[in-house]
């Protein structure tokens, strides 16, 4: 992937991108190394079970989400994180509507359309 981000975006002028089902992205800021991305979830929205070559931490700004790490189950709150190794399959279900801030390295190509 060659491209990045500008070295400086704000939140008012980034785009959110609808991705359906409840879901909302917006791009925080990546290059080839690394990603962060802001997700916004409806109540009752998911993020369906699906695994990556990438490395993943995400961080919990907002609400709380019931996360399936590897088949393991735990509910995340506000100020909580987790950490997802490669290849592992998780999954994020919301009750509440919340806002998780998500770290990729590599960066997502699928999400720049690389």
């Amino acid at each position: 992937m060659n491209k990045q981000s500008e070295h400086f975006l704000f939140g008012n002028e980034t785009e959110i991108e609808d991705l359906g089902n409840g879901l909302k992205r917006q791009m925080l800021g990546f290059n080839h190394e690394l990603m962060a991305v802001k997700v916004f979830f409806d109540k009752g929205a998911e993020g369906y079970t699906h695994a990556h070559r990438h490395s993943q931490v995400t961080y919990v700004e907002e609400g709380e989400f019931h996360f399936s790490i590897g088949g393991e189950m735990k509910i995340l709150r506000k100020g909580d994180s987790c950490l997802i190794p490669p290849h592992v399959e998780h999954g994020a279900v919301c009750p509440t509507g919340g806002i998780l801030i998500d770290t990729f390295s590599p960066a997502r190509e699928d999400f720049v359309g690389e």
